[in-house]
């Protein structure tokens, strides 16, 4: 399964963008298109507008729900909606307190968001959760990661998406511990197009994501030149997914920040 993920435009020119972006997409034929979620549901007016242009549009749309700062009374007027608009597919994530708010809502953890979207829709929906190959920046201990991640999967998540990462070998334990614990849903690796490198090291430093020391070292080395950067990037990631799909990772989903040429190359030069 190989998919994309966008993020909603905030005005005129992004919104250009992402139709730019989809446009030169559309030919790849992706599984499903995700459409993020602010921190706090910050932009689910725009999520939700764009996932139903998306829909429109011929695309399976798989829109992000999060549950830090609902209320259960909001989520299920979410899923209802969803619902009537003929969407099946959604990534049901915990998301982040908006800086500022006081309350974390009516349900804490992604696992509890998954339990209550089963409870109220039963099978309509195919649902991603999110997991950690590097560990969630925020666990107390791998331990707590894995049995968290346990959890969302035992309250009815059909598969997962890997939060983006440069070590192959860190996706493969990942999974070697989860089929350990008896974890059978697929897996699929994230994966992040390497652009604008500034930008990649602020994103990795604040998520968790390990940018490997010969690799930071190799972009910062290459300064200014963007040629450079774009090219080792795609060597760099177009071989980690190569690695991925030999080695039987069921696919991959592509955090194309809203641009498409990166991802368009890497998945013509893995010929898929």
């Amino acid at each position: 399964m190989f998919s994309v993920e966008f993020f909603p435009p905030r005005d005129a020119d992004e919104e250009r963008v992402l139709w730019r972006s989809a446009r030169k997409l559309e030919p790849l034929d992706p599984a499903f298109v995700s459409i993020s979620y602010g921190a706090g549901g910050s932009t689910r007016d725009r999520t939700l507008e764009t996932v139903l242009e998306i829909q429109a549009a011929g695309h399976r749309a798989a829109p992000h729900i999060s549950c830090i700062g609902a209320t259960r009374a909001d989520i299920a007027a979410t899923l209802e909606l969803y619902k009537s608009k003929g969407i099946d597919h959604i990534v049901a994530l915990r998301g982040d307190l908006p800086s500022g708010a006081a309350s974390a809502g009516e349900l804490r953890y992604a696992s509890e968001l998954v339990a209550f979207i089963r409870e109220r829709t039963g099978d309509h929906f195919h649902i991603e959760v999110a997991c950690y190959p590097e560990f969630h920046p925020q666990a107390r201990s791998p331990r707590e990661d894995m049995a968290n991640f346990k959890t969302k999967i035992e309250a009815g998540a059909d598969a997962a998406i890997t939060q983006y990462f440069f070590n192959a070998d860190s996706y493969f334990r990942f999974v070697d511990e989860c089929e350990a614990l008896g974890i059978a849903a697929p897996i699929v690796p994230g994966i992040m197009p390497i652009g604008n490198f500034s930008q990649l090291a602020r994103f990795s430093d604040a998520c968790g994501a390990e940018i490997p020391r010969w690799l930071r070292l190799k972009m910062l080395g290459l300064g200014d030149d963007a040629a450079s950067i774009r090219s080792l990037g795609l060597d760099v990631v177009t071989e980690l997914c190569d690695r991925l799909l030999s080695r039987g990772a069921p696919g991959l989903h592509f955090y194309t920040m809203n641009q498409a040429g990166l991802t368009s190359t890497i998945w013509q030069r893995l010929g898929l």
